[in-house]
């Protein structure tokens, strides 16, 4: 564990991952409605030492491979709320949103320069309308919460990607905001909602604290496998652990924008389910 923050060569494991996949990634097979909607997903996205971890990244990796590649990406990270909704930069090679700190100064210059996504903001604001007021917020770049996972599941960055802002972080709202993105997934769009199944720091200061952040997930678990949508949207009540493993929203609640946009909220399987620094990294498919 300590090696992820202190790794011999900052994205070493990143830089061995692409110089392994990169062909892969490129000839992967794009989608076509032959294969119907795309599943939607949620993803505990980690932080720059994702790319230190090559277990990580291959779990990665090889989930996006399980799938066509998408003509497109919608995600919705953790790290930005911004009410109504608010699209990020949709031109070529928009420049990443770095927010971090505390890491080796490379990783702040990792590109992941994706191609041009203004059909795609066309179609989500299109989407969301007219209810929704869409903002646009053309040197919004992608942050880590959603370039960090893509880099990993898609390193060719060869797949249009724009960001959507969560308009507020309450678990119903969110859930209905999911939905609205659900017919996306036909026209081969992938939906991802980007978080951390626990997101707890004490449990680094605390070790004996992985019990709570254990159970929440063993319970997030069942309760994604029953379908239990009320249950997840009232986690705060009803979750083991849920004051530890979550002592903030934002990490959890983009768990209800892919639920939101499944078809059938009891379809979920997942994928990457260990734990790492006492948290549980644990990604959901949906379909």
């Amino acid at each position: 564990m300590t090696a992820l923050h202190t790794p011999h060569t900052p994205a070493g494991a990143y830089d061995d991952h692409l110089a392994r996949v990169l062909p892969r990634a490129r000839e992967q097979r794009l989608w076509v409605s032959a294969d119907g909607a795309l599943p939607s997903l949620f993803i505990s996205h980690g932080a720059p030492f994702t790319l230190d971890d090559p277990q990580w990244l291959d779990d990665l990796f090889t989930w996006a491979h399980t799938l066509p590649k998408p003509k497109a990406i919608v995600i919705v990270s953790a790290h930005w709320e911004d009410a109504p909704a608010a699209i990020s930069g949709a031109a070529a090679g928009t420049p990443l949103h770095y927010d971090f700190s505390g890491f080796h100064p490379r990783y702040k210059t990792l590109p992941y320069a994706t191609p041009d996504a203004t059909d795609l903001a066309r179609r989500l604001a299109a989407t969301l309308g007219p209810a929704t007021t869409v903002h646009e917020r053309p040197d919004r770049g992608l942050d880590h919460g959603a370039f960090i996972p893509l880099m990993a599941m898609y390193p060719a960055a060869d797949v249009p990607v724009v960001q959507l802002s969560m308009p507020s972080l309450d678990p119903a709202a969110l859930l209905e905001f999911g939905a609205r993105l659900r017919s996306l997934r036909d026209e081969g769009v992938l939906v991802i909602g980007s978080g951390f199944m626990t997101h707890s720091f004490e449990v680094f200061r605390r070790p004996d604290l992985a019990a709570h952040t254990r159970a929440f997930d063993e319970w997030a678990a069942d309760a994604l496998a029953r379908g239990d949508v009320d249950a997840l949207t009232d986690y705060r009540r009803k979750a083991p652990g849920a004051a530890v493993a979550h002592p903030t929203a934002d990490h959890y609640v983009p768990l209800l924008v892919a639920v939101g946009a499944a078809n059938d909220p009891s379809s979920a399987t997942s994928t990457n389910a260990r734990m790492v620094m006492g948290n549980s990294i644990r990604s959901v498919q949906l379909n």
